[in-house]
């Protein structure tokens, strides 16, 4: 016997089986970054109507996962405005620049006499816009007696 089946009930079983299993991804590994997320990528084919490429990538842990720490490097790659996957080379120069402006921006504050604390910068901002004419809290405004 050859294992096919023609009924619909065993046709229906085998698919729901073959759908439990794990699948192999189908694209290349292309890279990793310093958190350990994989970049994939199935390449463009415009013979088959696919004109980009198709690209994603696999957190270590999706539990854990933040945009953040997708590097903006390996963002744009994902997103196709560059074709070429980042080098370790490039972000780890774009890293040090990042902190060396960082370095040079709490230089600049301590200079001018402001303190480079994070806290300090917007503190002066809110989470929404107060206007006079409506009460922050109901019931609080004196001109209403």
């Amino acid at each position: 016997m050859s294992g096919k089946t023609r009924s619909l009930f065993g046709t229906a079983f085998k698919h729901f089986v073959n759908s439990l299993k794990p699948r192999a991804s189908p694209g290349q590994l292309v890279g990793r970054d310093q958190h350990g997320n994989k970049y994939f990528e199935i390449a463009a084919d415009p013979s088959r109507g696919k004109r980009y490429p198709r690209r994603w990538l696999v957190p270590v842990s999706e539990a854990k996962f933040t945009e953040e720490t997708v590097a903006l490097e390996w963002n744009a790659w994902l997103r196709n405005r560059r074709d070429q996957p980042p080098t370790e080379a490039e972000i780890s120069a774009n890293i040090a620049l990042s902190k060396m402006k960082k370095e040079n921006a709490d230089k600049l504050d301590e200079k001018a006499g402001r303190k480079a604390d994070a806290s300090q910068k917007h503190k002066h901002m809110s989470d929404f816009p107060v206007y006079e004419e409506y009460e922050v809290t109901p019931g609080s405004r004196d001109d209403l007696k």
